[in-house]
């Protein structure tokens, strides 16, 4: 070997004594074929950041090349690690404190092992532990009153001066509109209700409110509950005036008696 001799060249004359072509060589290892003219050029910066020196062993584990034994050559490839020289100062106070630590350690593990004068003594009751137990005293009913209690969640107001609530919950998807009655000047609420979402909100005044599938929702209005008696895929509209109160329409007059009629024979006046 040349001393003046690069590692690219050294596996370039490998494989040519081997009679192998690049391109064998690119499909045997799975490389690019653009790696392996990189590399028996020794043009290091066109491969990949830290394979320059990887990707030259597996080429030199195909091809019989020993890189160990061309040392001087190898070092040039990029990637190598030069280790700073050992300093004194530093290793002999990384002993000191390695020595310390072990003394340390040595001391709390006698101290828990053996022990103390303080151990083996009764300590004198305190006059904490004299004191008797006390006892806690039961909680308060809970207060029938409707002004607030400490400690108490009351129930949100169905009318006040926000307006009155109204509170929906959907089994499975509707369409909700709140139309205000014009009088009031409000805006048109239009909500998508989803599976098991709440939706609570406040209108002041009349107004009007649709679903377009009743059958899954709960309506509650001013604290009460809306019996619709809609069905799963039915639409429902009902009016409410400024109390909260359903305007229910008015129910279809009943269908007036029929009147039996005389037989036939009789109309005739002919007897049986």
């Amino acid at each position: 070997m040349r001393e003046d001799e690069t590692v690219g060249q050294i596996l370039r004359d490998a494989r040519v004594a081997k009679g192998l072509s690049r391109e064998i060589l690119a499909v045997e290892l799975k490389l690019p074929l653009r790696h392996i003219e990189a590399i028996e050029s020794d043009d290091w910066a066109s491969l990949p950041p830290g394979r320059p020196r990887p990707l030259a062993r597996q080429l030199a584990e195909r091809l019989g090349v020993d890189l160990e034994f061309h040392t001087s050559a190898f070092q040039i490839v990029p990637g190598a690690q030069e280790l700073p020289a050992p300093d004194p100062r530093q290793e002999r106070l990384e002993r000191v404190v390695m020595g310390l630590l072990t003394v340390a350690s040595i001391l709390v593990a006698a101290w828990l092992v053996v022990p103390g004068p303080s151990l083996g003594r009764k300590l004198a009751p305190s006059y904490l532990t004299t004191l008797p137990k006390a006892t806690l005293p039961p909680p308060p009913p809970p207060s029938n009153s409707p002004y607030p209690v400490l400690g108490e969640l009351l129930p949100e107001a169905p009318l006040n001066d926000q307006g009155i609530l109204i509170s929906l919950r959907a089994m499975d998807t509707c369409e909700v509109r709140l139309e205000p009655a014009p009088e009031t000047g409000g805006q048109v609420q239009i909500h998508t209700l989803r599976v098991s979402e709440p939706w609570r909100l406040r209108a002041k005044g009349p107004f009007t409110l649709s679903l377009d599938n009743a059958g899954v929702v709960n309506v509650e209005v001013a604290g009460v509950r809306i019996a619709h008696g809609q069905n799963v895929g039915e639409a429902w509209s009902g009016r409410f005036d400024a109390q909260g109160r359903w305007l229910r329409p008015p129910a279809a007059p009943a269908p007036p008696p029929v009147e039996p009629q005389p037989a036939d024979d009789e109309e005739d006046g002919t007897e049986p």
